[in-house]
């Protein structure tokens, strides 16, 4: 530990100390989607994750159709539309683990506001 690491440990109360070490627990890929569910954007991130999982029936079943189909019109038809849906699916995991992405980041950002109040402070 440094200088600056012994002096935000010492200005520490218990109250501090288990905010701080309830934000420096590693959490999970699982526990982070949680979490994005939570605050002001979570009605959205659970808006788009029921969204994911009807992408993802359509996506299935357009791909069952292209592989079954007997002509070729129809095949690249329901080939375009899994090809489509596919890319929206993909945008969509990007804007979600994006936002699992922000809110680790203010995770961090306010342990390190803490710890710079308490220097402060001190």
């Amino acid at each position: 530990m440094t200088g600056i690491d012994d002096q935000i440990s010492t200005a520490l109360d218990e109250d501090d100390r288990a905010f701080l070490a309830s934000l420096n627990e590693e959490r999970g890929m699982f526990r982070q989607i949680g979490d994005s569910m939570h605050g002001p954007l979570g009605g959205w991130a659970k808006f788009s994750f029921a969204i994911a999982i009807l992408i993802g029936i359509g996506l299935a079943y357009s791909f069952f159709r292209a592989v079954t189909a007997d002509d070729l019109q129809p095949m690249v038809g329901w080939g375009m539309t899994t090809l489509g849906l596919l890319i929206m699916q993909g945008f969509l995991k990007e804007w979600m683990f994006a936002r699992m992405n922000m809110l680790s980041v203010l995770r961090e950002v306010k342990r390190l506001q803490l710890q710079v109040s308490m220097l402060e402070k001190r």
